[in-house]
């Protein structure tokens, strides 16, 4: 009987594993396809691993099918779906013509490619030893999936708009760090897993997901980097406002304390008039 279960306990679950399994054979295809020197392709597989990816996990709640061996897993495919495969993609269209313009120039680029996979690592790791304690309405530093989708539909607008690498290499660079940065950076993003006042949200943000959708049909590719970005800046805008909010509430509490003499129970001689006390803290 106690074999019977322990042969049962090294099982995995099927749906959510099988959605993970698929979204790691479509950052690995993203792999190949760039390599290839087929971008737009590249570029779309990295978007559907994505939406894959925000599906097994939500496919794992609804069906009570969490396991520890999900998490890792899931971990380990975001890590190739969206960190290795974008920033090889970002190298292979663009990054690699800087070792047109010098030797050390060329180095920049795959360095500024190394930077972003090993920001998406980081982030990954904070992640998953913050599970279960960190705030679910905010993402500590920008998700790597939202870093990804952000560079790869910027890629696939110039690659549709038939723009080649090599013109906008510095822009590439620089996106590219920027996006390895913010992902393991302090800066809060709204998770969208749950909102401010509850588990519901109002009734309105349908209707906004359906123009989104729409939008989205009418031009992915200018209207999702166009998204990323809103989100990237999203981020910065929640960060400086709350940190304003923070000064503004430290600002409004009153810098004198009284505090009760014990001996003869009134208040200190700082809180008496006629004593300046303004080199208190």
């Amino acid at each position: 009987m106690n074999s019977d279960k322990s042969i049962r306990r090294r099982g995995v679950y099927l749906l959510p594993n099988l959605l993970t399994s698929a979204a790691l054979f479509a950052g690995f295809y993203s792999v190949i396809a760039g390599i290839n020197g087929k971008f737009e392709p590249a570029a779309i597989a990295i978007i559907v691993a994505g939406f894959l990816d925000g599906l097994d996990g939500r496919v794992a709640r609804m069906t009570n099918t969490q396991s520890d061996f999900g998490e890792q897993y899931d971990s380990l495919s975001d890590l190739i779906s969206f960190g290795l495969a974008p920033a090889l993609l970002a190298f292979n269209w663009s990054l690699s013509s800087l070792s047109e313009i010098s030797t050390m120039a060329g180095k920049l680029g795959w360095l500024a490619a190394f930077l972003y996979m090993a920001c998406a690592a980081l982030r990954l790791a904070r992640f998953n030893t913050q599970v279960g304690i960190a705030d679910k309405r905010y993402f500590q530093g920008l998700a790597s999936p939202a870093a990804a989708g952000t560079l790869v539909f910027t890629i696939w607008f110039f690659v549709d708009n038939s723009i080649a690498g090599d013109t906008v290499r510095w822009l590439i660079f620089f996106e590219v760090i920027a996006l390895g940065i913010l992902m393991f950076s302090n800066v809060r993003y709204y998770s969208f897993k749950a909102s401010p006042g509850g588990e519901k949200v109002p009734a309105v943000w349908i209707l906004l997901a359906l123009l989104i959708i729409v939008m989205l049909a009418l031009d992915p590719p200018f209207i999702g980097m166009l998204l990323g970005i809103t989100y990237v800046i999203s981020g910065l805008l929640i960060t400086m406002a709350g940190r304003r909010n923070r000064k503004l509430k430290r600002g409004q509490r009153s810098p004198k304390e009284t505090k009760v003499d014990p001996e003869i129970g009134s208040s200190s001689v700082a809180d008496k008039p006629g004593i300046d006390d303004s080199s208190r803290d």
